[in-house]
């Protein structure tokens, strides 16, 4: 079946390109709206109180950025109460109550101001996931043209379709649900289900996917699979699954978060209640108290983790690593194994003339051969069509006007140059007995295919005259990063891809993988990644397409390369690399490492001035002053010792780490 060069054919119904007008606004979040307020508030009040002005003037907007900012976490963790668990949030902001309580009102609102932000950012994210999830599903059309039995075509819902049915897939249109072909020939880009390069041929017996996008040619399918339980609709809820079974990941100091809370306020009622109960005086005996707990909050210890934290997502975010929260930072470093994509993650994703090889007989330069080539293909919208045309456009090469052009899907093309007739195509298709020139172009094309290429046939009024190989282009770093992973988590990392096992052999030798698992399909990935943390292994996964969404929600983390990525992968991932650059990958395990043990030396201070100040309030006098000092000084000391990760120098130090 072949098509002339025509305007495209409108689509049945219509298409839903993405959720993008659905994405939730950040300002949308009550959350985000009570965290803003409490920042201005305390922006307002601060550079008054500093100036010196009557505490009249600041003193309202302090007690203004309390209530916008920490009444939600305090009734939050007042319902915790209830279910007898006591959350940290509230004793922050029992703290800053405290603080405030001694005339350390500064101290107070800054922390308030930090919880509402972190809680903000928290729920941005986990909207933004859901949109994208959402989204997801609008890369199936919303209707497809049902056949009936006299062929009698019909637009319909695609959730309407029945397994049996058979609908009508025009040029250019998704396809409305999985199936087989039952008539027709075209090429189908389904990189969002197994993530390859290129469209693959589909003629009568394949199976095709919903979402999918139709080439050139009209495909007539039968219909295999109820709508809810298409591939597409798997996706999505694998995602979902995985997301929303992820254990959750606290923070090093969160994991001793109850014992913690539950005795420092067991001991502030203890210190205040049992005094008085032999006697003692009511104000001195309250000052020691609410000496204790400002000393005994966990505030110090709190800064002691996030500094570090947050300093390396900023230090990260720098060079192009958006890493999206301080327990994906943390869960960063403590990977041991990595799982790699192929297409568009250790490979560019985008298809690139490698070879370009003249037959002899031809007479013809590489320059002629491509300028044919080019020619012929320029008027195509196929990936393929596109590579040959950059790589003539690369070398500068005037390509002249064409003729009665015409694409044949799984064929290629022919079109009139210059008065002569050039075909561009596969190379089982248009070599008929392989003789003489056909038979030397028929070897060339073996030989590129098995070096892993695409090979495309260039034939001159009917004579054989070249092969072209293309192929996706290996990342510069690929190497060096795999490499570099398999020294950070003692083992080399595993392939996990869509593609077909002999081009996936080929790209893992050349980076120097061994194992190798290929032709998956995104449950095939979630279940690879599930077997290798059975095995108690903390999994990375970096990848890029939609099909790995799955597969980077069910990891310990996952890494999403952003340039290609898409909306749902970059949604999904705990981490994007921004600026496309692989080897950031294993610096930022590193980073991240760097980071832990920077947490752990920032606990150990903390713990020691608490442990200090706790003895001298509890065997002694300690002047609530002093007490003040001591707790603010700890904070200060573990403050500057975490934004050392804020210096460029500690991205050049993770960057030697192995």
């Amino acid at each position: 079946m072949s098509s002339t060069l025509t305007r495209p054919v409108a689509p049945a119904g219509p298409v839903r390109t993405g959720g993008l007008g659905r994405r939730t606004r950040i300002l949308a979040l009550p959350e985000a709206r009570w965290a803003a307020a409490a920042l201005l508030l305390f922006l307002a009040a601060l550079p008054v109180q500093l100036l010196g002005a009557p505490w009249w003037t600041w003193g309202p907007l302090y007690a203004l950025t309390y209530v916008t900012g920490g009444w939600e976490p305090g009734w939050e963790g007042l319902k915790a109460l209830r279910e007898k668990t006591l959350d940290v949030d509230l004793l922050m902001v029992v703290a800053a109550l405290g603080a405030a309580a001694i005339g350390q009102v500064l101290d107070g609102a800054l922390l308030i101001v930090i919880f509402a932000t972190s809680g903000a950012l928290e729920a941005f994210a986990t909207a933004r996931t859901a949109d994208s999830v959402r989204g997801l599903l609008d890369l199936a059309p919303a209707k497809a043209t049902r056949l009936g039995e006299a062929g009698a075509e019909e637009a319909v819902p695609t959730e309407e379709l029945t397994v049996g049915d058979v609908i009508l897939v025009r040029p250019g249109e998704r396809v409305g649900a999985d199936g087989r072909v039952l008539d027709g020939a075209s090429e189908v880009d389904q990189a969002t289900i197994t993530g390859e390069p290129l469209p693959v041929t589909k003629e009568p017996g394949d199976e095709v996917f919903a979402g999918t996008l139709n080439g050139t040619g009209a495909l007539r399918v039968t219909v295999e699979r109820d709508p809810s339980d298409s591939v597409i609709a798997r996706i999505v809820a694998m995602v979902e699954e995985a997301s929303g079974t992820k254990a959750p990941t606290q923070l090093f100091i969160e994991k001793v978060e109850q014992r913690y809370s539950i005795g420092m306020v067991a001991a502030t009622v203890a210190l205040f209640a049992v005094p008085l109960a032999f006697g003692a005086a009511l104000q001195p005996t309250l000052l020691r108290a609410m000496t204790f707990m400002i000393v005994a909050s966990p505030c110090a210890v709190v800064l002691a983790t996030m500094p570090p934290l947050l300093s390396a997502i900023a230090n990260a975010g720098r060079h192009g690593v958006l890493i999206k929260s301080a327990v994906v930072m943390e869960r960063l470093g403590l990977i041991d194994a990595v799982a790699l994509d192929k297409t568009g993650t250790l490979t560019e994703g985008t298809p690139r003339v490698t070879d370009i090889r003249p037959l002899v007989s031809s007479g013809l330069t590489e320059d002629a051969l491509l300028t044919l080539a080019a020619a012929a293909e320029h008027p195509s919208e196929h990936p393929l069509a596109r590579a040959v045309a950059e790589a003539a456009r690369t070398r500068g090469l005037a390509l002249p006007p064409v003729a009665d052009f015409t694409s044949a899907p799984g064929t290629g093309v022919t079109a009139t140059v210059d008065g002569r007739k050039v075909a561009v195509g596969s190379p089982a298709r248009l070599l008929g007995v392989r003789t003489g020139e056909a038979g030397a172009a028929a070897e060339l094309a073996v030989k590129l295919e098995e070096d892993g290429r695409t090979a495309a046939l260039v034939v001159l009024d009917g004579t054989p005259v070249g092969v072209l190989g293309i192929a996706d282009r290996l990342r510069t770093d690929a190497r060096s990063t795999v490499a570099r992973l398999a020294r950070l988590t003692g083992g080399t990392p595993v392939l996990v891809t869509g593609d077909n096992p002999r081009a996936a052999a080929r790209l893992a030798a050349e980076v120097g993988i061994d194992d190798v698992r290929a032709g998956l399909l995104p449950q095939d990935k979630v279940h690879a990644v599930r077997t290798m943390e059975s095995a108690g292994r903390k999994v990375l996964v970096v990848g890029d397409g939609v099909n790995d969404a799955p597969a980077l929600a069910a990891a310990h983390t996952g890494i999403a390369m952003g340039r290609a990525g898409s909306d749902l992968a970059l949604e999904t991932a705990d981490a994007v690399v921004v600026r496309d650059e692989l080897a950031t990958v294993p610096t930022a395990v590193a980073l991240s490492r760097r980071c832990r043990r920077l947490v752990v030396q920032n606990l150990v201070i903390a713990a020691v001035f608490i442990t200090g100040l706790v003895v001298w309030d509890l065997a002694g006098t300690l002047p609530l002053p002093l007490g003040v000092a001591g707790h603010e000084g700890s904070t200060v000391i573990v403050g500057l010792n975490g934004l050392r990760l804020l210096r460029d120098a500690a991205w050049t130090r993770a960057e030697r780490d192995h």
